[in-house]
């Protein structure tokens, strides 16, 4: 099972497809793009913002750490629980991640999307929100290829899977590739 699994895996991470507004871009872009992304949001005096929900919050926040701790690119999550809840409650739960974005995001900055489906209403706010500040948008999504999520990132990444498990592996391994090669890279 295990092995089987790992095929399954190695299969969606090669049939990844990498999008950009111009149009579809190989791995060996995406990866350059995303860097250029990241560069540009740290060398404008900008903060990344990672969000996702369920498994995709833990990713997000593993990558926000990682941006923080390991490569010193300013970063933030939006996860406090007095936050979320009051939002939740007050405006929606849809509203969570896109509330606070209208208040400070700024064009410098930028936004991580992480969804499985693709589809969920908080992040394609978040996404939004991003866009209409100016900010650059990274996605990542999987289930469906139409999902409304990969219309909205200077940089899509869509994993054709639908399952959540793989989705969210394939995710953190995109998201570690990038950090691990900024890494190698020396570059900070």
């Amino acid at each position: 099972m295990f092995l089987e699994r790992l095929k399954d895996f190695t299969k969606h991470i090669e049939e990844c497809r990498y999008t950009t507004e111009s149009g579809t871009i190989d791995h060996k872009a995406a990866l350059q793009e995303a860097v250029k992304l990241l560069h540009m949001t740290r060398d404008r005096g900008g903060i990344v913002y990672v969000v996702g929900n369920g498994g995709s919050a833990g990713i997000a926040s593993h990558f926000h750490t990682d941006l923080l701790k390991g490569l010193e690119i300013p970063s933030q999550t939006l996860y406090d629980s007095n936050l979320i809840t009051c939002l939740g409650n007050d405006y929606g739960y849809e509203h969570i991640f896109s509330s606070p974005l209208k208040l400070m995001m700024t064009p410098r900055d930028m936004l991580v999307a992480i969804s499985s489906s693709g589809k969920s209403p908080n992040i394609l706010n978040a996404a939004q929100v991003a866009k209409e500040k100016g900010a650059n948008v990274l996605t990542l999504s999987g289930f469906q290829a139409d999902n409304p999520l990969r219309k909205l990132g200077h940089l899509n990444c869509y994993l054709g899977c639908t399952e959540y498990g793989l989705v969210e592996i394939g995710h953190s391994f995109l998201l570690h590739t990038i950090t691990d090669y900024l890494h190698q890279c020396k570059i900070k």
